[in-house]
C-alpha cells in the first residue's frame, strides 16, 4: 500500500468525451481500483435499461449501494477511479458525500471536447460494438442538455484535460 493518502478520482464530461479512456489510464496506478458505472449497470440491470428514465432509476440504485463501499475502500487506503459521470451538480453532490465520509484527497477530472468530436467518437464506439451500451445521437443530445460544468464554489480540485485526455 502507498504511503500517500488515497485519492478519489472523479470524471466530468459528456458521453464519449474520453472519460472511460482516462479512467482506464488512471486505474493502472498502484493501489488504485477502477469502478465503472457502465460495467456495473450492464451486469446488474442490462435487461431493465431501455430508456433514459430506466438509466436514471438503475443508476440511482447503484449509487445507493456503491457510496458506502467506495468510502470503505478509500478509508482502507485504496485510491478509487470512479468512472461515473460527474456531469451534474446532483451527481457531484453524491460524490462529495462519499468524500466527506473519508479523509481521502480528490481530483475532479474535467474533459470538455467539442460535441462534434464526441459524436464522432460515439459513432466509432457504436460501430465497434464493444461498449456495453450503444447511445444514439438523439440520446447524446438529450443527456448533454443536463451537463453542468463544475463551478469553483463546489469546492473540488479540478484537473482540466484537453480533447486527447
Amino acid at each position: 500500500m502507498s504511503l500517500s493518502s488515497p485519492t478519489l478520482h472523479m470524471l466530468c464530461g459528456k458521453i464519449a468525451a474520453g472519460k472511460s479512456t482516462l479512467a482506464a489510464r488512471l486505474g493502472r496506478s498502484n493501489g488504485t481500483v477502477l469502478i465503472a458505472e457502465d460495467d456495473w449497470l450492464n451486469a446488474l440491470f442490462a435487461a431493465e435499461m431501455s430508456s433514459a428514465s430506466d438509466y436514471v432509476r438503475c443508476a440511482g440504485k447503484l449509487r445507493t449501494i456503491m457510496a458506502p463501499h467506495i468510502s470503505s475502500l478509500l478509508n482502507a487506503g485504496v485510491s478509487i477511479v470512479l468512472d461515473f459521470p460527474a456531469n451534474t451538480v446532483e451527481n457531484r453532490a453524491w460524490m462529495r458525500d462519499i468524500l466527506e465520509a473519508t479523509d481521502a484527497s480528490h481530483q475532479l477530472h474535467v474533459l470538455n471536447p467539442p460535441d462534434d468530436l464526441c459524436l464522432a467518437r460515439l459513432r466509432q464506439r457504436n460501430a465497434q460494438g464493444d461498449h456495453p451500451f450503444a447511445v444514439t445521437e438523439e440520446q447524446f443530445r438529450r443527456f448533454s442538455k443536463h451537463f453542468v460544468a463544475p463551478s469553483p464554489d463546489e469546492g473540488f480540485n479540478i484537473v482540466l484535460h484537453d480533447e486527447n485526455g
